[in-house]
Formats: structure tokens, C-alpha cells, sequence
């Protein structure tokens, strides 16, 4: 019994056998170990955000009302009832959609340029899609009201979608030559792309209402505010389907970070790999811009701390980004709407002061090798 004992102890991971195996390059037992650390930091991320603000009522009373503990007696009151499970959870599950969306794409755009600068925010993909639902916004009751009435709750991030999918394909065309991407070329693709949409969207918020004009100016700055289960329905769908597309892309991506020449000669559809990686990137962008508004640095802050921490394997990086990054909007948030309660501070503001300084770290850190 005693000897069975000691070989259970014997074949647990001990610490200095983690530390051994990423001393010899291999993270994949530390990467499991910090995408299962995230699963338990996702779920409690948004057990506090469903019990933190203006209400009584524990992640204890939610529980058991969840599980039907309390038989026929409630344990939540009817105003609680609605203010968690009509307020609230939509707003958190959205958060963790958008928040995972903005960084599995700032994943796989970093892996598919080969750079960590990539990020859908920075290289206009954001701009892209934003004009795409301004345009539904301001002339979906004129021009667009044919695409409103075919696609109903789903013509927004439909257009949102498109948007980003025509900047990823411009950007992409532009800064890639004979196979290799310049990073001085795309970021520079990326800004003009980004001014040039955001010009366009200046005409049509020229041309909005009062009301529409009110609506522009708090959804550019980015929130989560006005979650909805038809929020959640309308975008939920567009984004569990860019998801999907991972664990397909995971092996295309570790093969092309070696040259795409090198990773057609291993077996790897570059093609069709970058198609699907471009079409998932403006899919999810597009769905997050169009619920959410402006939401930056998301994609680039949390590809580069997993990277750092458990490598540039996208089998564990794309996981990892998802998780981490929908538990920090979801904090994010909570912050947003307590620290000036009872208003609420535009989310877009927050990922900025963070993740601005974050950025420049990364250009300094990089600039050498760069060549900036």
C-alpha cells in the first residue's frame, strides 16, 4: 500500500519537473496547467460580475436559485431575479464572447503575420468593421432598410463583419510580398486603412440624427451597457463559429511561423489556411464591434503575456487567449460601471489607459529586431 503510495507521489508533476521541461523548451505541461488556472479564473471572472453592483443578492442566492435549491421558495427576490438573470448575465456572457473574440483574433493575426504588433484594433480591422456598422446605424432606416428587413436582429454584425473582412483582405494583399510580411508595411497599410475608414464614418455620422448621434458618440468609446439575450443571440452564433475554426488553424499557424514556403513543404494548406484565418478574424472582430463599439488592445495584450508565459504553441495559445481574455473584459467591465456608480465609465476608456502603455512596452522591448 505504501509502495502504491509513493508511486501515485512519484507520477504527480512536481515543480522542479515543470521548471526542468521548460528549461528544455517544452511548455505543454505548464500550458495546461495555466489554460486549467483560467477555466476556474473564467468561471469565478463571471460569478463576481453577475454579483457585483446594486443588489443583495450572493453568488450563493444565484446558485441555488440556478439549481433550484430552495424548492418552491425563491432565493432571489423578483427584483433580484430580473437585475441578475435579465442585467446582468446576458452583459457578462457578451463581455466573455467579446473579450475572447478580441483576443483569439489578436492571436491569430499575430501568428498569421508573424509579429506581435498584429492586432485588429491597431491595423484598422477595427475601423473596418466599425464603419460597417456605423453605415447599418445611420442608413438602416433608408438605404440599408432593404438588409434590415432580409437579415432582421443579424444585419448589424453582418455589416460589421463585412467591413472588417474587406480591411483584413486589403491589409493583407498590401503588406505580403512573395510570401513574406513586412511589419514596417502593414502597420503603415493599417493606419492609412484605418483613417480612410474612419473618414467614411465621419460622413455618416455628418449625416445622423440627434439621436443616432448620441448613440455614435457612447458606442465609439466602447461598452457593454444595453446587453441583451438578443444581443447575445444576434452575434453568439457568429462568433461560437469563428471558434470552431481553432483547432484547425493551431497546426497551420505553429508550421507558417517558419516561413510560408516552409510550411507548404510540411504539408500545411497556406492558402486556405489564411483564408480561413481572415474570414474567422473579421467574423469575430465584426460581431464584437457591432454589439460593442470600439474596444482596443484587447488582442495584443493578451496573445503577448500567454506568449511569454507558455510559449507560441497556438494548440495551448488559442485556448489560453480566449479564456484570459474574456475574464479580463469581464473585470474590465465591472470596474467600468462601479468605480463612478452610479454611471458608468465607457469600457473602451479602460482597455486604453491599460493596454496604450502595454503597447509601447512591446515597441521598445521589439524595436531592434523590428527595425522601426
Amino acid at each position: 500500500m505504501h509502495t502504491a503510495m509513493r508511486g501515485q507521489r512519484r507520477s504527480l508533476p512536481s515543480l522542479a519537473y515543470i521548471r526542468e521541461r521548460h528549461r528544455q523548451g517544452d511548455r505543454s505541461l505548464l500550458a495546461l496547467i495555466v489554460i486549467a488556472a483560467l477555466i476556474v479564473g473564467a468561471l469565478f471572472s463571471l460569478a463576481f460580475s453577475i454579483t457585483t453592483g446594486a443588489s443583495d443578492a450572493s453568488a450563493l442566492d444565484v446558485f441555488r436559485e440556478v439549481m433550484g435549491a430552495g424548492g418552491t421558495e425563491s432565493a432571489l427576490s423578483a427584483r433580484d431575479r430580473i437585475i441578475i438573470f435579465d442585467i446582468r448575465l446576458p452583459r457578462a456572457i457578451l463581455g466573455f464572447l467579446i473579450g475572447a473574440s478580441l483576443a483569439v483574433s489578436g492571436t491569430v493575426m499575430q501568428g498569421l503575420f508573424r509579429n506581435p504588433l498584429a492586432d485588429p484594433g491597431l491595423i484598422g480591422v477595427t475601423s473596418g468593421s466599425s464603419l460597417g456598422a456605423v453605415t447599418m446605424i445611420v442608413l438602416g432606416g433608408t438605404v440599408a432598410a432593404p438588409i434590415y428587413a432580409l437579415f432582421g436582429i443579424f444585419a448589424l454584425p453582418i455589416a460589421a463583419f463585412v467591413g472588417g473582412l474587406v480591411v483584413t483582405i486589403l491589409l493583407y494583399r498590401v503588406a505580403t510580398r512573395h510570401g513574406q510580411t513586412s511589419v514596417a508595411t502593414m502597420l503603415l497599410a493599417g493606419i492609412a486603412l484605418g483613417a480612410l475608414a474612419l473618414a467614411f464614418t465621419g460622413i455618416l455620422i455628418y449625416m445622423a440624427d440627434d439621436k443616432q448621434l448620441r448613440d455614435l458618440t457612447f458606442w465609439s468609446m466602447g461598452s457593454l451597457a444595453g446587453s441583451t439575450w438578443v444581443k447575445v443571440a444576434a452575434v453568439g452564433p457568429i462568433m461560437f463559429l469563428s471558434f470552431l475554426a481553432l483547432p484547425f488553424m493551431a497546426r497551420g499557424l505553429n508550421a507558417i511561423t517558419l516561413g510560408e514556403a516552409a510550411a507548404f513543404h510540411m504539408g500545411v494548406p497556406v492558402q486556405r489556411l489564411k483564408n480561413v484565418a481572415i474570414v474567422a478574424v473579421a467574423a469575430a472582430t465584426g460581431a464584437s464591434v457591432a454589439v460593442s463599439g470600439g474596444i482596443g488592445f484587447v488582442g495584443i495584450v493578451v496573445p503577448h503575456i500567454l506568449r511569454m508565459l507558455i510559449g507560441p504553441d497556438h494548440r495551448f495559445l488559442l485556448p489560453a487567449a480566449a479564456l484570459l481574455g474574456g475574464s479580463l473584459l469581464i473585470f474590465a467591465d465591472v470596474f467600468a460601471r462601479t468605480i463612478v456608480a452610479p454611471a458608468e465609465l465607457p469600457i473602451g476608456i479602460i482597455t486604453a489607459a491599460v493596454g496604450g502603455p502595454f503597447f509601447l512596452w512591446i515597441l521598445l522591448r521589439q524595436r531592434s529586431r523590428l527595425s522601426l
